[in-house]
């Protein structure tokens, strides 16, 4: 394995990939829940955002089968070009190499479905092919199965891809608690999106920290003694 790898992802050293995050797609997917699977995608997605992380968005056979990328995930990106293929591996499109090359950065961060198709045709090409430095997000893609996914993931890890969550790659980019200009943004993520973590950090903001709720509500009233 390449020393490049021993280097931490910052967000000055990474680009970041989906492929094919369509309903169609998630349709067929069996080795996670596929509500977890999109949370968990949309969570990426707006991490890269926070850190400005350059992003290609790229799809196949849209009209005839795998219908329209996420509204969540393109919401993210409302501005960003979707790159439409007819390859199974993104890697054969002359735009998705123009995109990544576009981008100057080695280390290409992948979400994508399934796992044991597109995913693994484009890292093994990517990496091969084109020198890239590939880290596969194990969290925010899928397979037709868990066996599937796993023994994809197993050949990628032989190859010298590099397997991480969602949460991991977001924590990684900020790294320092201190750098201020991107906590809000990662503990909105972290709130929204990770779950029991999440619900940890609104439970210290709130009761810890006396900071206001998320969302404005209705007037709490209190118990009533005629109950008693």
């Amino acid at each position: 394995m390449s020393a490049n790898y021993l280097e931490l992802l910052t967000p000055e050293n990474s680009q970041i990939i989906f492929i094919d995050q369509q309903p169609q797609m998630a349709f067929g997917v069996q080795s996670i829940d596929r509500q977890v699977l999109k949370n968990n995608v949309v969570g990426l997605a707006k991490g890269a955002k926070a850190f400005n992380i350059p992003a290609t968005i790229t799809t196949v056979e849209t009209e005839s089968f795998s219908g329209h990328t996420y509204p969540e995930l393109l919401s993210v990106f409302p501005e960003h070009q979707i790159l439409e293929r007819t390859s199974m591996n993104s890697w054969d499109d002359q735009n998705v190499r123009d995109s990544l090359a576009a981008n100057k950065r080695k280390k290409v961060i992948v979400s994508g479905l399934w796992t044991e198709v597109c995913n693994i045709t484009f890292a093994l090409s990517a990496a091969h092919e084109g020198g890239y430095e590939i880290y596969m997000v194990a969290d925010a893609s899928g397979g037709t199965s868990v066996d599937a996914h796993k023994y994809a993931m197993d050949r990628m890890v032989q190859a010298g891809v590099v397997p991480v969550t969602w949460q991991q790659v977001l924590l990684e980019w900020q790294r320092d608690w201190a750098k201020r200009d991107t906590y809000e943004d990662v503990m909105n993520i972290v709130r929204e999106h990770s779950g029991a973590y999440g619900m940890g950090v609104d439970y210290a903001y709130t009761m810890v920290h006396k900071a206001p709720e998320r969302v404005e509500h209705g007037e709490r009233i209190g118990p009533n003694p005629a109950n008693r």
